[in-house]
């Protein structure tokens, strides 16, 4: 969302001469409520995330009954044989750390995924707004459930229902 901010800030901040600037703003988090596309990718994301969780989740209750023989069996092994296992549990521990690290760190297979399917409804509200930026001849549009805060709005300048009916979506914003 700050991208499409960002974006129309820098496209549309082109005041003219001859007339005041113009500005409006939208309400993204409305607008992406209401597209079928974004519900169908954000279930789509959560029941992957949910099978991420279960697989890693599974990994360490599998590990934590490993940890209990290991506990379990110390008295009947030897040191040498104990250090060996310990290691080996030490080793399986960290891939599991990195797997979990791979999948919901900062640029992981989640992120990627959730990007993925997000951005090109991202782009498609974008091309609307600058569309309905330029037929309105706004010079600035902002985004009302993000940064920044708007204190106040008259309705006047909310252009979501533009967006809404340009994406060819019935509802109307509050």
């Amino acid at each position: 969302m700050i991208k499409i901010i960002k974006l129309l800030l820098t496209v549309l901040f082109i005041p003219t001469l001859s007339e005041a600037q113009k500005f409006g703003y939208v309400n993204s988090e409305f607008i992406l409520k209401n597209m079928k596309e974004y519900s169908e990718a954000m279930n789509d994301i959560d029941l992957l995330s949910k099978a991420w969780e279960k697989e890693i989740s599974d990994m360490y209750i599998e590990m934590e009954k490993k940890e209990i023989n290991l506990k379990n069996e110390e008295i009947l092994l030897t040191k040498d044989m104990y250090n060996e296992r310990r290691g080996l549990l030490d080793k399986e521990w960290v891939s599991i750390r990195e797997y979990q690290q791979k999948v919901f760190g900062f640029e992981g297979l989640y992120f990627l995924k959730k990007k993925e399917l997000i951005e090109p409804i991202q782009d498609i509200i974008f091309e609307s707004v600058e569309k309905i930026a330029k037929k309105n001849r706004l010079q600035i549009v902002f985004d009302k459930s993000s940064e920044p805060i708007l204190l106040y709005t008259n309705p006047i300048h909310d252009y979501t229902d533009y967006v809404l009916e340009d994406l060819g979506l019935n509802k109307k914003n509050n």
